[in-house]
């Protein structure tokens, strides 16, 4: 209804600047082009798709008596010879050639599904594998994600250079999706006699498409196609107007298989309100002005820094893990219990300061063992917590009841890093920890982080990164060590020699000046020891000693990038998406694979 409307809308503009308003004399008939017919689209539900048609004409008749107004002749399509193609069907399942053949077509436009891999039925789950059937690890990927690969097969069925010789993949469904035949032929739509018809497509998608493990899956199967970004708007807020007013993240992205001349970001400084347009030369899948990078999941960083690790985990039932009231209890019973005691922390428990123990048995002995009978009692129900799972590996655990399923326990200080933190915060939240202080797998510890290595990650330009190639936990960031932490491009390394004179200050220098600004960064957090990191990040209680110390050592942080200062965040991410094309271009090719001979 509404892309109707606005052809309507433009085409009335056109009309007003070839002729008078009021030009009684005119057939209007004859100079209104645009009609609902040229409209078809699929839709899953059948009272939706009969309510398309209906919706159309009365949009149609309300256009219609926008131009009476305008030239002052009474103008009315009836009787109702030409309706919206609407066809009931699954969209992902529909060969779209046969809703609308492509050499007719001008525009794919929808509004996919928004449901995520998680939740998939199981005749959705067929749907992406069907149409990712050539796809490695296609199960990541989005319920949208269908409809990226559909429009970009179908797309190719009107170019003259069809991809591989490929046909349109069979295989979505979904409301909304539709398309505008060829508006230079209203009545009706003929095959256009000549090659090379360049359709464009723009869809409402999930932001999950641009960010963390899918960006890897799905956009390397649609550049190989062709598949050229036009324009797109950054995440967004859409707020649904009914009851609960459910909040989606969303991305409008435009593409088709041609270069466009001029290309145009959406960006939002608040994403519930109204973007502001910025003009790209090349727009990436990350939805930023950079090269068309894809970011792989990677088992170490591409630059020299220590590795991150996850934490460890569990897997216990909750038999291991003691509240603090539970951990009194436990040792007014047992005394000898305290000092097979941990802190134990997750992302919630560290950022927000909630005190949680465990029991970490690593090296007890069967004699300490049995004289607590309480300790023995959760060993226990750790065991047959083990024994009933389905997975194979953790019943084969069953056998090590005394430790966590999973012990990557850093023996010497390290910094940890949440894997989950809330949007609203400017930096994500990290610090420094003993090795006595227990970690899970809810985190990240870096061993042997110096303060240069806390300086970078919690500046804004490695914050900077994150939002943008991270993955989102409802609208949360997400950090992983594989696509975050392993592709993050730092400064160029300290060198072991200063800069001769009159060049600059060297590159140990700047480091320097990092790790000061960090120290000042931890001094201000420290003045405030009543005060949790979710009270010290907010962004409206964020001291301003420590939002000093933070633009103190971004300016240095960014000193080590060789830049002065950056004109916003999408600049920064730009640049260091230039950066990590620099690096990875450096990096070995990896091995090739060996293959066995079979003997016959």
């Amino acid at each position: 209804m509404i892309a109707y409307r606005e052809l309507r809308q433009l085409e009335l503009k056109v009309l007003r600047a070839l002729y008078d308003s009021g030009q009684q004399k005119l057939d209007i008939s004859s100079i209104v082009h645009v009609n609902v017919d040229q409209f078809h689209g699929i839709e899953i539900e059948e009272f939706p798709a009969q309510i398309a048609q209906v919706a159309l004409w009365l949009t149609d008749h309300q256009m219609n008596a926008q131009v009476s107004e305008e030239f002052g002749q009474y103008f009315a399509r009836l009787p109702l010879k030409n309706s919206a193609h609407i066809v009931h069907g699954n969209a992902l399942q529909l060969d779209w050639q046969s809703v609308l053949p492509a050499e007719q077509c001008s525009y794919v436009m929808g509004n996919p599904p928004f449901i995520g891999k998680t939740y998939l039925s199981d005749v959705q789950r067929a749907d992406v594998a069907r149409i990712f059937h050539d796809t490695k690890s296609a199960g990541l990927l989005d319920y949208v994600a269908c409809w990226y690969r559909k429009a970009a097969d179908y797309m190719r069925c009107a170019s003259s250079s069809p991809f591989k010789g490929e046909s349109v993949s069979e295989g979505a469904t979904g409301r909304g999706m539709g398309s505008v035949s060829n508006l230079s032929h209203p009545h009706p739509n003929p095959p256009l006699e000549r090659e090379g018809i360049q359709i464009k497509t723009a869809f409402v998608s999930t932001n999950s498409i641009t960010q963390g493990e899918q960006v890897g899956v799905l956009w390397p199967d649609l550049l190989k196609r062709s598949v050229h970004i036009h324009f797109a708007h950054r995440t967004f807020q859409w707020m649904s107007e009914a009851k609960g007013k459910a909040a989606v993240h969303c991305v409008i992205i435009g593409f088709g298989l041609q270069e466009a001349a001029n290309k145009t970001i959406f960006e939002y400084a608040d994403i519930k309100g109204e973007p502001y347009a910025i003009p790209a030369s090349n727009i990436n899948p990350y939805l930023v002005d950079a090269p068309n990078a894809v970011l792989e999941n990677r088992t170490r960083p591409i630059c020299d820094v220590p590795e991150m690790v996850n934490g460890s985990k569990p897997t216990d039932g909750g038999n291991l893990l003691l509240s603090d009231e539970e951990k009194r209890a436990l040792i007014a019973a047992e005394p000898q219990a305290e000092k097979w005691i941990r802190s134990f922390l997750g992302a919630e428990e560290f950022i927000n300061n909630i005190p949680r123990w465990c029991l970490w048995l690593v090296g007890i002995s069967p004699t300490e063992l049995r004289a607590m009978p309480h300790v023995v009692q959760r060993v226990e129900a750790v065991k047959a917590m083990r024994i009933a799972s389905k997975d194979e590996q953790t019943k084969k655990d069953a056998s090590t009841p005394t430790l966590f399923q999973k012990i990557r326990q850093p023996t010497e200080p390290y910094l940890l890093v949440p894997s989950v933190s809330s949007e609203n915060r400017q930096y994500v939240p990290i610090g420094y920890l003993q090795p006595e202080v227990v970690v899970s797998n809810l985190v990240y510890a870096i061993p042997n982080a110096t303060l240069y290595h806390f300086g970078i990650l919690t500046s804004a330009m490695h914050n900077a990164w994150m939002r943008t190639v991270c993955g989102r936990l409802k609208s949360d960031y997400r950090y992983s060590a594989g696509i975050v932490y392993n592709n993050f491009p730092w400064p160029e390394p300290p060198s072991p020699q200063p800069s001769p004179p009159g060049r600059g200050r060297s590159a140990a220098e700047g480091e320097g000046r990092i790790e000061a600004a960090a120290q000042a960064v931890l001094d201000a957090r420290a003045r405030f020891p009543s005060a949790t990191l979710a009270d010290l990040y907010d962004p409206l209680a964020m001291p301003p000693e420590l939002s000093k110390a933070h633009q103190a050592l971004d300016r240095a942080v960014d000193a080590a990038y060789g830049k002065k200062s950056f004109a916003s965040e999408a600049e920064r991410v730009a640049f260091l998406f230039d950066r990590y094309q620099q690096l990875t271009s450096l990096l070995p090719a990896a091995p090739a694979k060996k293959t066995r001979k079979r003997s016959i």
